[in-house]
């Protein structure tokens, strides 16, 4: 506990991490703030409660999408458009090429992401309005059209504005200002969650409160783990230096490893996976009658998040998706060409489509570990409800809030980390290795 109060103290001695750490909770508070404040002309006493997909987005949102909010869509269609643009640079050569560009291709990439965002906020927003703000919630004085002009200004607006905290943060603060914002949202509905389960539980339920607490422990445990863990291929890089003369010739050999994560993909199969298992619900909602049980059938089952045959298909998407995310983000290919032109090669494996062989032999062996677990990790709120923990405490127990708040906060512990070592503090060290995490055998790539 000393050594804890020591960080603390280590970390707001160094100003300019002190700065950044408050300009970051600044930020963030602002944010929240926002999502409390409701659009202009509604009565958000007669709003519903979101459902279905509308409920996992307003959980990512913390509330937000619910209560109409000028943040209703947050951060979600700047997420969206990186994605496309993401897949684009892969697909595209267009976008490959300016990818390739340095800093000015990437500036290219960020302006069109931005304009790609508002275009998908106007969308977005229409949609919201139309379909998720009942009439009734509208004040009656107010036109509907000048309500829906109003509030696609206001919603592009906020979302706009939440683009600029996040890009703030992650230039002026410490961590990853978009994960950051969606981290805050999702986290924010935790202590109530504590709340409303002790309560379910109440005095005679204690030990089993306890156990549910230590299952979780367990289960963030283990999502560390997947997603720190790392396949390490060694690597050699061969230089010739020139002696006293033309002829004579040293050659050097370097070594170094080349890291493949086990969950190179994060959270992204898990999103695209959640995406479509709304579809089955839907299309067979559209055939139920008394004469067909099978489309009832269908409709009823896939719209249970807790069902055997909802979570049989929900986790053999993951592993799909998690199969083709790594695939589109890790082109062994072109690290196999990299390697050869820069001059290295994995010993015993002949440079070029040998070592692209290689490569993608051992990125199929540690993606498939990182599917199931991934897969598993997902389905584990089903299976905590399952089991009688209470809805909103068992959507912790897994699923993409987990990853994304595992994640983020990983991301964020290693640059506060990283600055202690620059200042020489020992707060998070130990003997100059950070606690927790082994130093690493070989240099990174």
């Amino acid at each position: 506990m000393m050594k804890f109060f020591e960080t603390i103290r280590n970390i707001f001695s160094v100003k300019e991490l002190k700065d950044r750490i408050l300009l970051t909770l600044g930020l963030l508070m602002v944010f929240r703030l926002g999502s409390f404040i409701v659009l202009p002309g509604v009565d958000p006493a007669k709003l519903n409660e979101s459902t279905g997909v509308l409920d996992f987005i307003n959980q990512i949102l913390g509330g937000a999408f619910e209560r109409a909010s000028i943040f209703a869509l947050g951060i979600m269609p700047y997420i969206s458009a990186s994605i496309i643009i993401q897949l684009l640079t892969v697909a595209v050569p267009t976008f490959q090429k300016m990818q390739k560009e340095g800093e000015s291709g990437r500036k290219k990439l960020t302006q069109i992401t931005r304009a790609l965002t508002i275009l998908i906020t106007i969308g977005q927003g229409f949609a919201y309005i139309k379909g998720t703000i009942p009439a009734s919630a509208i004040v009656p004085e107010i036109s509907p059209t000048f309500f829906l002009i109003s509030s696609l200004v206001i919603l592009t607006s906020g979302t706009v504005f939440c683009m600029w905290l996040g890009e703030k943060i992650t230039d002026k603060g410490i961590g990853n200002g978009i994960s950051l914002l969606i981290m805050i949202g999702i986290i924010s509905r935790f202590p109530m969650a504590i709340v409303s389960e002790a309560t379910l539980k109440g005095m005679g339920g204690v030990f089993i409160f306890v156990l549910e607490i230590l299952a979780l422990y367990l289960v963030v445990m283990g999502v560390v783990l997947i997603v720190q863990a790392v396949r390490y291929v060694p690597l050699q890089y061969v230089k010739q230096v020139a002696g006293r003369s033309q002829k004579q010739m040293l050659t050097q050999k370097k070594r170094s490893a080349l890291p493949l994560k086990v969950n190179a993909a994060g959270v992204m199969p898990i999103i695209f996976a959640q995406a479509l298992m709304f579809l089955p619900p839907l299309i067979a909602g559209a055939f139920q009658g008394d004469d067909t049980p099978n489309a009832t059938y269908i409709a009823t089952q896939f719209s249970d998040f807790t069902s055997l045959e909802y979570n049989i298909l929900f986790a053999l998407l993951i592993i799909a998706f998690t199969f083709f995310y790594t695939a589109m983000t890790i082109n062994v290919q072109q690290i196999s060409d990299n390697l050869k032109d820069s001059g290295g090669f994995v010993p015993g494996v002949t440079p070029g489509e040998e070592t692209k062989n290689y490569l993608g032999k051992i990125l199929d062996r540690i993606t498939l570990p990182g599917a199931i677990f991934i897969a598993i990790i997902a389905v584990l709120p089903a299976v905590a409800a399952a089991a009688g923990v209470g809805t909103q405490f068992a959507q912790f127990y897994g699923g993409t809030s987990l990853l994304i708040m595992v994640g983020v906060v990983l991301d964020t512990l290693q640059q506060i980390e990283s600055y202690l070592l620059n200042k020489e503090y020992d707060g998070l060290m130990n003997t100059g290795n950070v606690k927790g995490r082994q130093a690493q055998p070989m240099n990174y790539i």
